[in-house]
């Protein structure tokens, strides 16, 4: 299986740069190059806001692929330029496709995926690519993922990350142009994220970081994370930067580790404006409350979309959420989130 991956800095600027040498000027256009056949989208296993497309009924258009996961904050980031190129260029004969392939299990379903478009107001075409069947097909490997597409099905450029918009917008007109479109007036479209959409802080030094045994890494704990099993852990006496540490009684899975009891905590020094968790709900659905500190207190007017100035929140639904926006400098800080119902399903912090 193909290796999947958020993209990190350094790798999105070795990608940026390798992708970007593929384009030359020539009278102060683009030229781009060609990379081959469009894959078809047979792979996909269902559509949402559009009928099923392929490449054969997208011959004519410009075509921009969009591989995205919706608890991946590396997406969402994209999505108001995804959004408003869809919108911009639509009458010139731009199609926008998301080709959702899922991170974490719970994104493979259905329900859980029409409710984040429908909640993030995705309305252009949506692949549900639960089987990998189009991310095989176009040998990607990071999310996000870009393909642009000419009206002859050629892929003519691609580019793994976030960021470059203005560059990626040039190659969306140029290709357009090349089909005899025009009229949509030159400047890029202006930055518009707000809540887990706004563009990350320059400030950042924390990696994604995941709470499943599979990829877990800088766990502190004393106790050693055990594998499928329960198990009672304790904070360490010091946490050093990026590591993260358990306590109470908890049960580490592959991809989640889930609190067996009220008062589990999970602990993290970070050093970013913004701290996101995935998290998902019990196996029964309901809700599950839960707590937050910074540095041992409430956040007050740090918290995050999904906290109070109390700290307090709940898991409803299986999704990102935002637990902690700082308003002022950036600097290290120890955050905790305990659980007051047990079940909650932790699968990964983000940062912004």
């Amino acid at each position: 299986m193909s290796e999947r991956m958020n993209l990190d800095r350094r790798s999105f600027l070795r990608k940026a740069a390798m992708a970007f040498a593929t384009i030359g000027l020539a009278d102060g256009r683009l030229v781009l190059a060609d990379e081959g056949r469009m894959p078809d989208l047979d792979g996909a296993v269902g559509w949402l806001n559009s009928a099923a497309l392929s490449s054969k009924s997208l011959r004519g258009k410009v075509v921009l692929v969009n591989f995205w996961t919706y608890s991946c904050i590396n997406s969402l980031r994209e999505l108001p330029y995804m959004k408003a190129w869809a919108a911009k260029y639509k009458d010139a004969g731009l199609v926008v496709i998301g080709a959702h392939t899922p991170e974490f299990g719970f994104e493979k379903e259905r329900g859980n995926v029409e409710r984040a478009v429908h909640d993030l107001n995705v309305a252009y075409p949506v692949a549900l690519d639960s089987d990998y069947g189009v991310w095989q097909a176009f040998h990607n490997e990071y999310w996000p993922a870009n393909y642009f597409i000419d009206p002859k099905g050629r892929i003519r450029y691609h580019y793994f990350g976030e960021g470059e918009y203005d560059k990626s917008e040039r190659v969306i007109q140029e290709l357009l142009r090349e089909n005899g479109a025009s009229g949509w007036g030159e400047s890029p479209v202006p930055p518009s994220g707000t809540g887990v959409e706004l563009a990350p802080s320059s400030d950042q030094g924390s990696p994604e970081t995941y709470a499943g045994y599979a990829r877990a890494e800088r766990f502190a704990s004393p106790e050693r994370l055990s594998r499928d099993s329960k198990k009672t852990y304790s904070v360490p006496a010091a946490l050093g930067l990026n590591r993260w540490g358990l306590s109470g009684l908890w049960a580490a899975g592959a991809e989640s580790s889930v609190p067996q009891a009220a008062g589990a905590k999970i602990v993290f020094r970070f050093h970013s404006r913004d701290l996101h968790i995935v998290l998902g709900p019990g196996k029964d659905g309901n809700p599950i409350r839960f707590r937050v500190t910074l540095d041992g207190a409430v956040p007050g007017g740090d918290h995050g979309l999904d906290s109070g100035s109390d700290g307090t929140g709940e898991v409803r639904e299986p999704r990102m959420y935002q637990l902690i926006r700082q308003k002022g400098p950036v600097s290290d800080r120890t955050f905790a989130i305990e659980f007051l119902d047990p079940g909650a399903q932790a699968f990964s912090f983000t940062f912004g």
